[in-house]
């Protein structure tokens, strides 16, 4: 099971993740009450990073090309339509519940509600129809009291958490990672 905490503000959120076995963190650009700096991300820490953007210009994806240099680029497909993105850069292409899902399906998705951030779980049962045909990583909504739940209704590759495991918006719990990343994965070995 691939573990992604999003949305790392602090160096004590990101050294949680890491400690809690993580296998990604993400870095917020767009507007958010997570939202970082390239450089405030690159103090933060590396591990294998994600720069999740949404309706990003050019110049402001180069530019976090430029200053932070992610691993990943998570952005909407209709973003990642329009930029001219380096071929190796990884892409995790966002498909929001209540949109058609593209056919074929990028190799790899992340499948979430219609407003990121929210705490609010997406449809889970199109995210398992959806999940057979592509690697999904699942998000929004997920926390430590649903994610055994999820895995189970879903079966995605993946799962990506945000403010289910913050003690407030933006501010991240480390025993809320650690809860999360030990879930997820005891789930995911049943």
């Amino acid at each position: 099971m691939w573990v992604k905490i999003c949305g790392m503000t602090t160096p004590a959120a990101v050294a949680a993740a890491l400690a809690a076995g993580a296998d990604a963190i993400g870095f917020v650009f767009a507007a958010s009450v997570r939202r970082v700096t390239p450089h405030a991300a690159n103090e933060l820490g590396r591990v294998p990073c994600v720069a999740v953007i949404r309706q990003a210009t050019q110049q402001e994806f180069d530019s976090i090309l430029a200053d932070f240099a992610p691993d990943v680029l998570q952005a909407e497909l209709s973003d990642l339509a329009r930029l001219a993105l380096p071929r190796e850069l990884a892409v995790l292409a966002v498909v929001r519940a209540g949109h058609e899902p593209p056919d074929p399906p990028p190799a790899r998705v992340l499948f979430e509600g219609p407003v990121s951030g929210t705490g609010v779980p997406c449809d889970w049962t199109r995210a398992r129809a959806f999940a057979q045909k592509t690697q999904l990583v699942l998000a929004g909504g997920l926390n430590v009291r649903n994610i055994a739940a999820a895995i189970r209704a879903v079966r995605p590759f993946g799962v990506d958490v945000s403010s289910g495991v913050e003690d407030k918006p933006g501010i991240k719990s480390a025993l809320k990672i650690a809860r999360f990343v030990q879930a997820a994965r005891a789930e995911s070995q049943l």
